[in-house]
């Protein structure tokens, strides 16, 4: 009987030992092809808000976000077409995921060095992404979003894991996807319909997304 049982534990082994397969760069810059339509070339995101900035983002919550518009448990009309299995295998989710989040944009306008053509100076500034100042009480919402964010965002904003990058993003699509949440037709994360946003009042959620737009760390 032992001997039947060390097999399939032998097997687990090996199968473990075997290596992962490497992530297609190259393949999620092609990919990156059809998302820039809306996202921009570099992830940036486009009309102020209306398309989020992908770019950096982490690398697991990209993927997720992706099977759930595939699966359409999270609702995205748009995203539909892009995300059917035959035009987005999970191979491919990983590659345009890994592709994106190892893209850096830069929040500080470049130095020329007046050698660069008009088309240069344009690419390079189209890199840059800075996020307006938004209206608030940043010491509130600093104190809040330390508190009731951090664990899961980060203590910069910056995301971890399955938790997305804040910091960075447009103000008006995080306002979107809050309401969203509190009208409980996106779920926020494991908490369900129901989580730290529904407890916080509008000028609380304000002040945190006018706390994220001051946390922009321009890249020296």
């Amino acid at each position: 009987m032992l001997r039947y049982i060390q097999i399939p534990l032998l097997l687990a082994a090996l199968m473990a030992s075997l290596p992962v397969a490497a992530v297609d760069l190259e393949k999620g810059k092609e990919i990156n092809g059809t998302c820039a339509a809306c996202h921009s070339d570099n992830g940036q995101g486009g009309k102020k808000g209306e398309y989020p900035r992908i770019a950096g983002q982490q690398v697991k919550y990209i993927e997720s976000q992706l099977k759930n518009f595939r699966a359409r448990t999270r609702v995205n009309i748009p995203m539909f077409p892009y995300t059917q299995e035959r035009e987005l295998s999970d191979a491919d989710i990983k590659d345009i995921a890994a592709y994106l989040t190892g893209i850096e944009l830069d929040t500080k306008m470049p130095t020329y060095t007046g050698k660069e053509d008009a088309l240069t100076k344009l690419l390079m500034a189209e890199k840059v992404m800075i996020i307006p100042r938004a209206e608030g009480d940043l010491d509130n919402g600093g104190k809040i979003y330390q508190k009731q964010c951090a664990a899961c965002h980060g203590k910069a904003g910056k995301g971890r894991g399955m938790f997305p990058m804040l910091v960075g993003q447009y103000t008006n699509y995080l306002q979107r996807q809050v309401d969203l949440y509190l009208k409980g037709d996106r779920p926020h994360d494991e908490e369900g319909t129901v989580g730290v946003l529904n407890g916080l009042k509008a000028q609380d959620i304000q002040d945190i997304l006018a706390y994220l737009t001051s946390i922009q760390e321009p890249k020296e």
